[in-house]
């Protein structure tokens, strides 16, 4: 797909606005958070945080590897 958008300003700052189309197919909607992740092919605009992600991939292990720990914990 290509879709030329347009540049406008935004106070002192510029924006773009994305098409309904394109804000559904990244089920994203105002107030929502976007990455710009570079990659070897150019800018990458997407919902998902690598970041984050890594994040809870650590804290899953953790809690699995502890288990009985976090259930009494919780008691």
């Amino acid at each position: 797909m290509t879709r030329k958008l347009k540049l406008t300003a935004i106070g002192n700052s510029t924006g773009v606005v994305l098409p309904r189309e394109i804000l559904e197919k990244l089920r994203v909607g105002r107030g929502d958070e976007l990455m710009i992740l570079e990659t070897p092919d150019g800018i990458t605009l997407t919902p998902f945080d690598p970041e984050f992600a890594e994040q809870m991939d650590a804290a899953e292990k953790i809690m699995r590897r502890r288990r009985n720990l976090l259930k009494k914990l919780a008691e």
